[in-house]
């Protein structure tokens, strides 16, 4: 059987945990990169694939893998020498109310909204509708229609509160909800990161398990929402977001994650 497919992009937060597992682990595998920053996950080829439209996806023979615990769960599966399994701590990671991608994206006052919509969440969003309204219409996405209809409401929803094409209690909403979720990253940092976290080693012992894999790029994510760097120092900089001294705990695990040659390759370009 040919090797694992891993489907990736240099700039996606959970592709990044595929990516370090790949690492980590030493399985062999072909990256393919799918351009999220351009839509072509959108693309209805890539929907056959995975109907979510989502990275990481694995491909391996006939089996296939579309959300990011059951890739990094393969792939263990497949490696040489396992590592501790996922716990139900990765499970909280994935929750919505602690999503990285929307921590990107968010925005809490106009300042930070014109900043947003001027940068790279803008171009994002701008780039993602275009690619919807353009591929939607084609014959071969007839067969997905359900998706693209609910794709183009929700991107084009955050679309126009970029484009302050929404009333001012449309856009007021957006920053309460904005507010709100990086209140709920703070206190998932403050007491519940920094209590799960042993005082040495990380959570799968000795050596990354499946949960630190989830972790660090999660975490990642979140340093690079206030442009950390991507050395030992990094998680440092989010320290002005919790309004008190990162935790002792999370200062020591991101440090030794840092030393780490899968952390220095997949961040190699900065955070993300």
């Amino acid at each position: 059987m040919s090797k694992p497919t891993v489907y990736t992009f240099p700039h996606s937060v959970w592709a990044a945990v595929a990516e370090v597992a790949v690492a980590e682990l030493g399985v062999d595998v072909e990256f393919k990169t799918v351009d999220l920053l351009n839509g072509a996950n959108f693309e209805p080829t890539f929907l056959k694939i995975n109907p979510s439209a989502t990275l990481p996806t694995l491909t391996h023979g006939s089996s296939v893998y579309t959300d990011t615990k059951s890739v990094v769960s393969y792939l263990n599966s497949i490696a040489p020498s396992p590592v501790a399994k996922a716990t139900s701590f990765t499970d909280l990671l994935h929750e919505d109310k602690y999503d990285p991608n929307f921590a990107l994206l968010l925005a809490r006052s106009d300042e930070e909204l014109k900043a947003k919509a001027a940068s790279i969440p803008g171009i994002f969003v701008a780039n993602r509708q275009t690619a919807l309204d353009r591929i939607s219409v084609t014959p071969e996405a007839a067969e997905f229609k359900a998706f693209y209809d609910e794709k183009i409401t929700a991107n084009g929803g955050l679309l126009k509160v970029y484009k302050y094409e929404v009333p001012e209690e449309a856009k007021n909403g957006f920053f309460q909800a904005s507010t709100g979720h990086v209140a709920n990253i703070r206190d998932l940092i403050i007491n519940t990161i920094s209590v799960k976290l042993p005082a040495s080693g990380f959570l799968g012992g000795e050596k990354p398990g499946e949960d630190d894999y989830h972790l660090i790029g999660w975490l990642a994510r979140i340093a690079s929402t206030v442009f950390a760097p991507n050395d030992a120092t990094g998680i440092l900089a989010y320290e002005k977001e919790l309004g008190v001294p990162v935790p002792p705990t999370v200062v020591s695990y991101w440090k030794l994650w840092a030393e780490r040659s899968s952390f220095k390759t997949v961040y190699a370009a900065g955070l993300h």
